[in-house]
């Protein structure tokens, strides 16, 4: 799955606004500039642990996994915003159904 498909997968299947409008969230997510902070920080670390410079990059499920075990920890915190807490637990839960659905159309 490309980190492209990702974003247009949580787009769609969460409540969340993922994608910007004029088609570069990862743009927005590195610069710091996406409209919504959270999700540009959630972005910025898969792409950063990823090594994905564009939203072509090829994602393994291992290692956005392990992209989001630090905001996941930050956003636990008894001091944390609900909301935060909210949008990282459905996005958790969107991008392993993402990566499930992948797996399951590979096996055909």
């Amino acid at each position: 799955m490309t980190l492209g498909k990702l974003i247009q997968f949580l787009n769609q299947n969460t409540d969340y606004p993922y994608a910007t409008g004029d088609g570069n969230a990862l743009r927005h997510a590195l610069d710091g500039s996406h409209p919504h902070a959270l999700i540009g920080e959630l972005l910025k670390s898969i792409a950063q642990h990823c090594a994905c410079g564009d939203e072509n990059c090829l994602l393994a499920r291992e290692q956005v996994v392990l992209a989001l075990g630090p905001i996941r920890l930050k956003y636990m915190a008894d001091d944390a915003p609900a909301e935060g807490f909210r949008l990282i637990e459905k996005s958790i839960c969107a991008i392993d159904d993402a990566f499930n659905q992948e797996a399951l159309r590979l096996k055909g």
